[in-house]
């Protein structure tokens, strides 16, 4: 019985299937194998000049021979691989160049704007019986990979020049370090200390120079430039001059293209500093212009962009070194998406901050300078910065507000304010008399409209009557935009609106209470008699 519940329920499942389905699931097809990379790292024409000098300088010329589009098999073929690769090596030592390593593709399709085939790369060039001849690489497959190798083409012009020379003329002389003579070495780095001391000196003079004619150095903008920019020009010319002579010098191209390519990092330095003192000279020579013309907001987006410039400069330089040590930055920058949006969950606040810095610049409803409140905070704009802005208060302190948090809240501004309200209430003895009062509240309107500094409307009115006192209402303004001009305008008027009434002999009201008693409550006079305490 149980076997046929068991039948049952399989003949179910099978008339349960679609048409065209199969009782028995299908396997799934191997993933294909995964291609290991190139031991030689041989993938771009980058990493395949970067081995192949390697392997020179190690004077490896096994190593090297598998470097060029040549067979290898047989012993023999090996002996006269090694033989090719080392008079290629004789070949650049004497007169041949590659291209600098910045200028080289890192790409594994290499250049594709150039006038050569997809599958060629122009990397450098020999000279063989008298003749430049261009040096290209070739990319081909090697055991399911594709990788780059020196052309066949070139290895036979290589092969040609070999037969050609001695070997006399292929061996090394003097002391050998990392891979190359020790006085191609020295050639090397005594050039470039006499180009840059050059040029540097020149430099100097030059400063030196224009100080002297200028006669003032500080806000004249040509000078600021040439002070900023010429020490950093000189040694950014130093390195191309540089990268031009070294190309010249019949040097070991391993000690030639190894300082070529970490020249590229001073190259890079170099173009970063010029780049940061230009930013300083031109945001301290715009500041100044803008602090003689009371533009203070703009001094703020001055700081700003000066900041932001900074990072973006470092930034990019830090992106340049990394390239120069073969650090691939790509991946890192691609990866840059979903850093950003960990970073937006994991500060938000940091992200709040750079918004609202965005938004009290443009809004420009606090300039630095001015007298502010901010909440429960009064005092003066110090300084708006990227992530928060500080007010220095009255009792010295200085408070730090977070652009976020500022850019949400009530700002008062006190700087802003085109003149200033003048309204007292003058209160004066409730016991003057009606005639005296209307005295008074003439006065007082004399004195308004007398002044220079009260606009038009100026108006007082008899306000209110209370039980101690005639309340005259003023209500006027002080034509000023000067805080402390405001305060003498404001003393000089009460001082005149006193003496006016007081030569009238109008008293002010203060606060007094007269209490009448009448016969009948009166108390009765104590007397007291000689010897009472």
């Amino acid at each position: 019985m149980r076997r046929l519940l068991i039948g049952l329920l399989l003949l179910l499942n099978c008339l349960a299937l679609p048409a065209g389905a199969s009782a028995l699931p299908k396997l799934a097809a191997p993933p294909a194998p995964a291609v290991a990379p190139d031991p030689l790292g041989r993938e771009t024409p980058r990493s395949t000049i970067s081995g192949l000098i390697g392997a020179l300088a190690e004077h490896d010329y096994d190593r090297a021979a598998q470097y060029f589009d040549q067979p290898v098999g047989s012993p023999r073929q090996r002996v006269t691989a090694a033989a090719r690769a080392r008079g290629f090596q004789s070949l650049l030592d004497n007169g041949g160049t590659l291209q600098p390593y910045a200028l080289l593709s890192n790409e594994a399709n290499g250049r594709i704007d150039d006038e050569l085939p997809v599958d060629q790369e122009f990397v450098g060039q020999i000279t063989v019986q008298g003749k430049k001849v261009p040096v290209l690489l070739a990319r081909a497959d090697d055991d399911g990979r594709q990788v780059w190798r020196v052309a066949a083409a070139t290895v036979e012009q290589v092969a040609i020049a070999t037969r050609r020379s001695s070997a006399a003329d292929m061996e090394d002389d003097g002391l050998i370090v990392a891979g190359a003579p020790l006085k191609d070495w020295a050639m090397l780095v005594g050039l470039g200390v006499v180009i840059f001391g050059g040029l540097w000196m020149i430099a100097l003079l030059v400063v030196a120079g224009a100080r002297r004619l200028v006669s003032d150095p500080a806000s004249n903008g040509l000078f600021r430039f040439l002070e900023a920019a010429l020490p950093p020009a000189s040694l950014l010319l130093a390195v191309g001059l540089f990268f031009t002579l070294a190309e010249r010098l019949p040097v070991a191209i391993v000690a030639r293209q190894t300082l070529l390519r970490y020249t590229g990092i001073v190259s890079v330095v170099a173009l970063v500093w010029f780049g940061l003192r230009l930013v300083d000279a031109i945001a301290e020579l715009a500041i100044a212009r803008m602090q003689k013309r009371q533009r203070r907001q703009v001094v703020s987006v001055i700081t700003l962009l000066r900041r932001t410039a900074k990072v973006l400069l470092l930034l990019f330089s830090g992106i340049g070194i990394l390239d120069t040590f073969g650090i691939d930055v790509t991946t890192g920058i691609a990866a840059l998406g979903i850093g950003g949006i960990a970073l937006a969950l994991g500060a938000q606040k940091t992200v709040e901050n750079l918004v609202g810095s965005v938004t009290v610049i443009a809004d420009r409803p606090a300039q630095v300078g001015d007298f502010v409140k901010v909440g429960d905070v009064l005092g003066t704009v110090e300084d708006v910065g990227i992530r928060s802005t500080r007010i220095r208060t009255g009792e010295r302190t200085v408070v730090t507000i977070p652009n976020g948090d500022l850019s949400a809240r009530q700002i008062e501004n006190f700087a802003a304010r085109d003149r200033f309200l003048f309204n007292p209430v003058i209160a004066l003895d409730y016991r003057t008399p009606s005639g005296k009062l209307k005295e008074g509240i003439a006065i007082i309107r004399e004195v308004l409209q007398g002044h220079d500094k009260i606009g038009e409307g100026a108006r007082a009115n008899l306000a209110r009557i209370t039980e101690r006192a005639f309340n005259i209402e003023v209500h006027s303004y002080i034509e000023v935009r000067d805080f402390d001009t405001n305060v003498i305008v404001r003393e000089e008027l009460l001082l005149a609106l006193v003496e006016r009434l007081e030569a009238v002999g109008i008293k002010l009201a203060f606060p007094a209470q007269t209490i009448v008693f009448s016969p009948e409550e009166s108390p009765a006079p104590v007397s007291l008699r000689k010897g009472d305490d």
